[in-house]
This record gives C-alpha cells, structure tokens and sequence, in this order.
C-alpha cells in the first residue's frame, strides 16, 4: 500500500477561487503531498493518460482525484465514467467535490464509482472548514495498490 505522501492529488475545478481555497486548506490541514491541476474534465483525463497535453509526462505513481462535477469541455460524470471503465485507472480515488447536494446527484455518482461525495458549503468559513477536514481525512486514508496511473 503506498503511503499518502507517496500520494499525487490532482485537483479538478474549473473555478480558480475554489481552487485557491481547496489547495491552502489541504496545506493548513498538513497536506504536504505534490497537487496537479486541471481546469476541465478533458484536461484531467489527458492527465490520468498521459494524453494531449501530457503525452510526453511521467507522474506520479499513486494518484487520488478531486473531482468536480460541473464542468467545461467533460464534466465530472464523464471522467468519473470514463475512469471507473478503464482498466489503468478504475482503482484511483475519487473524491467528488462539488456544490451539487441532490440526492440523486449523489447517488448516481457513487454509482458511477466515486469512493467519497462531499458538498462545498457555499458560506466562505464553512467552505474552508470542509476542505481542512477533508485534508484531515486524507491523512488516514489507506489507498490500495494499484491506484496509480
């Protein structure tokens, strides 16, 4: 099993705010694991592939997946779908991160094969209190071999 600072988060929010938030949260909460970004879900996806933009990359080994739902060019159901359906990929984390709270929403992503749904609070303090606990959380997080990409 490799250990959580083994661990490559990559970030996937189109919102650049959210983004500033969610990283210096994760910091606040001891988060010292290297972060990728993407802006959309065909980025992301370029990433986890090393397609397109990232073809000639090498990255970590062990990835875990922030995941955004609304999103330009691929939302977040497409890449959770398209990563859940590849054998290279299916075993990665993906922690759906999002202001979406319906219940069917949430639902249908644990169906896709999301491990963990949390909803964004919309209120700033509250906002950055979720994140700092999410970091929390990953600190004790065991992820399997094979979640890599």
């Amino acid at each position: 099993m490799p250990d959580i600072q083994d661990v490559t988060i990559l970030l996937v929010e189109d919102d650049p705010g959210h983004t500033r938030l969610i990283e210096k949260n994760l910091r606040r909460a001891n988060i010292k694991n290297e972060i990728a970004f993407a802006t959309n879900g065909q980025e992301a996806l370029d990433y986890l592939f090393c397609e397109g933009g990232y073809a000639n990359n090498k990255h970590a080994s062990h990835v875990l997946v922030l995941l955004d739902l609304n999103m330009p060019v691929l939302d977040g159901y497409q890449v959770l779908e398209r990563m859940k359906k590849d054998e290279r990929t299916k075993r990665i984390p993906v922690v759906i991160l999002t202001t979406t709270d319906d219940t069917r929403e949430v639902a249908r992503c644990y169906e896709l094969g999301c491990n963990v749904y949390v909803t964004k609070p919309v209120d700033y303090e509250q906002f950055c209190e979720a994140i700092r606990k999410l970091g929390l959380f990953l600190l004790v997080v065991t992820l399997p071999d094979g979640a890599g990409g």
